[in-house]
């Protein structure tokens, strides 16, 4: 499967940016999906997860009650949907597709994904 990440941007704090993730080459309903980010200097880290048919998500902490995940199965696409962005929020963002774990929310670590997207870059002013 081949992903492809859109959505990145500059904006100010306070607003809000919804990240698409669009799948090709395979249906996106075999994949537990998930994104994660970089910020310069830093590890990649995870954000949040959904499961195959949407039925359960996660969110990192940091990001807790603004950020959300959603899929639409019929466009193969997953989306996140970021609100009251903060300057902390800057990074690349990379989707990424798990095989081994359809359904399994605490799918956070990097290596238990099989595909990954080539990012997109989110820049928040302050």
């Amino acid at each position: 499967v081949q992903l492809q990440a859109y959505g990145g941007g500059l904006v100010q704090a306070g607003a809000s940016l919804r990240l698409s993730c669009v799948a090709s080459g395979r249906t996106l309903s075999s994949y537990g999906m998930g994104w994660f980010r970089q910020a310069p200097g830093k590890e990649r880290e995870f954000v949040s997860y959904i499961s195959w048919n949407g039925g359960s998500t996660n969110v990192a902490d940091s990001v807790k009650g603004r950020f959300t995940i959603s899929r639409d199965n019929a466009k193969n696409t997953v989306y996140l949907q970021m609100n009251s962005l903060k300057p902390e929020d800057t990074a690349v963002y990379y989707c990424a597709a798990s095989l081994r774990y359809i359904s399994r929310p605490y799918t956070t670590r990097a290596f238990e994904y099989d595909y990954w997207g080539q990012g997109t870059l989110v820049t928040v002013s302050s």
